[in-house]
């Protein structure tokens, strides 16, 4: 059992991006890390630092249910888009550590998914 995040256009063939709980987990962990922050700090994470205390377009992704709550809207998908891209960009030329790459690639599949949601002006869902 995991989680898919894919786009709202009822097209079966659309890409998607999946993990398991613990592998989206440590993904979102990555994410924060490379954005300044400890996720395990945030609300709703274990900690009591609340969201409004950073500042990364990337908080809609980081502070949302794993397979509930609203889809994200095409505007959110279209404001992460920049800054995933250059956190790829960012950390592709890497030691060659396994962890690293598959987090860069898993990055990549969620671009790809972002794009095609803010291209059809469709939201993200999680599922």
């Amino acid at each position: 059992m995991g989680l898919m995040l894919f786009p709202g256009d009822d097209d079966v063939t659309s890409p998607d991006v999946s993990w398991s709980y613990s592998g989206f987990s440590m993904f979102r962990q990555w994410l924060a890390q490379a954005e300044g922050f400890v996720l395990a700090e945030m609300h709703g994470f274990g900690g009591d630092r609340p969201w409004n205390s950073v500042s990364t377009p990337l908080a809609p992704l980081l502070d949302h249910p794993d397979d509930d709550g609203p889809d994200l809207t095409p505007a959110q998908c279209a404001a992460m888009l920049p800054r995933l891209e250059a956190l790829i960009d960012r950390q592709q030329h890497g030691d060659g550590d396994a962890v690293l790459q598959r987090r860069i690639d898993d990055a990549r599949q969620l671009v790809t998914v972002l794009r095609l949601c803010r291209n059809k002006d469709v939201g993200l869902i999680f599922g």
